[in-house]
């Protein structure tokens, strides 16, 4: 039964995404990409760093945003170095959704605007 969400919304890296699967498949989190990624499913860096754990994830992928969305209801984070609130002065409820950027450019910025309330990041 998964409890927590995990969404990257057209990851660029394979070896983060690899990263994340790999963290997904050890916590049981469902991970959700959403395309276009910048690279392939089969590809070598991805293997590497997560791949070997795809057949322990529950993974979706979806062709864009508007697809994510329609076929997923719960409440959303939106991650975001602009955001005011931290991650930890958050209370996650179950089967929530944690969304995450491309790790070049984020989130788009209205959809961060829309959601404040929901926006925090991880100060680094």
């Amino acid at each position: 039964m998964n409890e927590l969400n995990i969404v990257l919304i057209e990851p660029q890296i394979p070896q983060n995404t690899g990263n994340i699967a790999r963290t997904c498949a050890a916590t049981s989190a469902r991970l959700h990409l959403v395309r276009p990624l910048g690279f392939e499913i089969d590809d070598k860096k991805l293997k590497r760093a997560g791949l070997d754990y795809w057949s322990l994830l529950d993974v979706h992928i979806y062709a864009g945003i508007r697809e994510f969305f329609s076929q997923n209801n719960g409440s959303f984070f939106y991650f975001s170095t602009k955001a005011k609130r931290v991650h930890t002065e958050v209370s996650y409820p179950r089967d929530c959704y944690l969304v995450f950027g491309r790790e070049d450019a984020g989130l788009d910025e209205a959809l961060l605007h829309g959601n404040m309330d929901r926006t925090v990041r991880i100060p680094m």
